[in-house]
């Protein structure tokens, strides 16, 4: 079974998941719809079953900028080949149908997830090879809305197989490792207004150009009250 190791950086980015074997084929992303801070018990049974049964990567996640992550650390790692969706659906958010959507029909000209009623599904944050590279790399088993942590360890096992096994509609077995080298990636940049589309390169550039300008101003200011 052909198998590589992570990229050094991997996973980059920091999030609610737990780090499992780094050879496996499989990562879980449980929906979350609840604050951090008060996590169910379900919800957790549902991640530490991703992990103890042998997932790569196990954890919930609840927004657009939870999804970035997401495929920043996953491509990362070519050895994951499977994403199991599994929980409820993130109210205000979409997260789920968001994931699917971006699997099933990427993003148009202004990074917005097509096809999905997600309230802002725009990945500012991410460069297209990352997008690319994380819909190639990847197919989904979806099990959102069952709240079965045996029907979890189940769906991973079966990504494990060297021969294929029949999981509810999917035929599943471990593909080996995606043969490109691990992306390395992290957020580039920290949007706080998702909805509001982002400056053109040349508006940035005058910004900067402002900036440096004032702080010339404030420099000469300094410099003729020490002169006064």
């Amino acid at each position: 079974m052909f198998k590589v190791n992570p990229h050094p950086d991997y996973p980059p980015e920091e999030g609610r998941y737990l780090r499992g074997n780094d050879r496996s084929p499989v990562a879980v992303a449980i929906i979350l719809n609840h604050d951090a801070d008060k996590i169910p018990p379900d919800i957790e049974n549902l991640v530490r079953a991703g992990i103890e049964s042998g997932a790569a990567l196990s954890g919930t996640i609840q927004t657009v900028t939870g999804i970035e992550k997401m495929v920043c650390n996953i491509v990362a790692n070519p050895n994951i080949r499977y994403l199991i969706i599994g929980g409820p659906e993130s109210g205000g958010h979409a997260t789920g149908e968001a994931i699917k959507a971006l699997m099933q029909n990427g993003v148009d000209e202004k990074m917005c997830i097509k096809e999905t009623s997600a309230p802002h599904p725009f990945l500012y944050n991410l460069p297209m090879s990352l997008i690319d590279r994380f819909r190639k790399q990847l197919s989904v088993i979806d099990l959102q809305f069952e709240g079965n942590p045996d029907l979890i360890r189940t769906a991973v096992w079966s990504c494990y197989q060297e021969n294929p096994v029949e999981f509810r509609d999917y035929c599943l077995y471990d593909p080996g490792a995606l043969p490109e080298q691990p992306l390395s990636g992290k957020i580039t940049m920290r949007v706080t207004k998702p909805w509001i589309a982002q400056p053109e390169e040349k508006e940035l550039d005058a910004v900067k150009k402002a900036k440096v300008l004032i702080e010339k101003l404030k420099a000469r200011s300094k410099e003729k009250i020490k002169t006064i």
